[in-house]
């Protein structure tokens, strides 16, 4: 059996659309299941081509 840990250091905090580092990427990533930051998730709502 595994066993998890609860740090945060597998948490990067860079977002995969932009590589920028914000806090809002693990936010995103626990609400959505996507890691971006603010400013790609309201692009991805407005042009989500």
């Amino acid at each position: 059996m595994t066993e998890i840990k609860n740090d945060k250091d597998h948490l990067d905090d860079y977002c995969e659309e932009c590589g920028c580092e914000d806090e809002s990427v693990s936010q995103n990533l626990l609400m959505f299941g996507y890691k971006i930051c603010a400013s790609c998730k309201i692009s991805k709502t407005i042009f989500p081509i």
